[in-house]
């Protein structure tokens, strides 16, 4: 998902979206306007990936593009899916422009029914929140066994409600790094973690203030 609730920072979305959160609803909201999303990739995609060397990445949940288009610039060949068609087309016309739609491979997936084949050396879930009864957990399993031997599952997460939100639903848990590693149930001595970490950044506020919040960071490395 790209920087700034691109792709989904789908939590970015208001309190009363909570029993939403479907194809038709995320169609709409990109309809919405023209960009929802930064554009720019994940910084902590940027930071934990630039040193690794190019293969095959997954992307889950592209939003409108900003990190599979950034990926694909690096070298990568690249899965990206989203539950939108609206956004994959976006993001479609986005790595045209950079010129790298031939490095891109566009898969529609609601992940809590359907998952792209093969194996990956990166699989990435950036701020792949929404609301209803989508089971994170389980796909972030599932993204787990995706990764081939020697690669790498990124999860990056947001820790909290951002301090600015009026209405905060304290029925939402957020997990900690260590709980997301927990629940990945990586199978002892074939994975080391490798990042499990809080970390803070800025977001514009929807007031069009910097503020701040609280994200986590799971990196974990299938061993070969």
């Amino acid at each position: 998902m790209p920087e700034e609730a691109a792709h989904p920072d789908h939590l970015e979305a208001t309190a009363h979206t909570v029993v939403e959160g479907g194809e038709e609803y995320w169609d709409s909201r990109y309809r919405e306007s023209d960009r929802v999303w930064s554009g720019n990739a994940n910084a902590v995609l940027v930071r934990e990936v630039e040193g690794l060397t190019p293969g095959r990445a997954l992307d889950l949940g592209c939003g409108e593009g900003g990190d599979t288009v950034w990926l694909a610039r690096q070298g990568w060949r690249v899965t990206a899916t989203d539950i939108s068609g609206v956004a994959l087309e976006r993001a479609r016309a986005h790595a045209k422009e950079a010129g790298v739609e031939d490095r891109v491979d566009w898969q529609r997936h609601d992940l809590a029914r359907s998952f792209p084949d093969g194996e990956f050396d990166l699989v990435s879930a950036c701020f792949l929140h929404t609301y209803g009864d989508f089971p994170r957990e389980r796909v972030l399993r599932r993204a787990a066994a995706a990764v081939a031997g020697g690669g790498v599952l990124l999860v990056v997460g947001h820790a909290a409600w951002p301090t600015w939100h009026d209405h905060p639903d304290h029925s939402v848990h957020f997990p900690t790094p260590d709980e997301v590693v927990a629940r990945l149930e990586l199978p002892e001595g074939e994975w080391e973690v490798l990042l499990a970490a809080e970390h803070e950044r800025t977001q514009t506020r929807p007031d069009g203030h910097p503020g701040a919040r609280t994200d986590n960071a799971v990196k974990v490395r299938r061993l070969p």
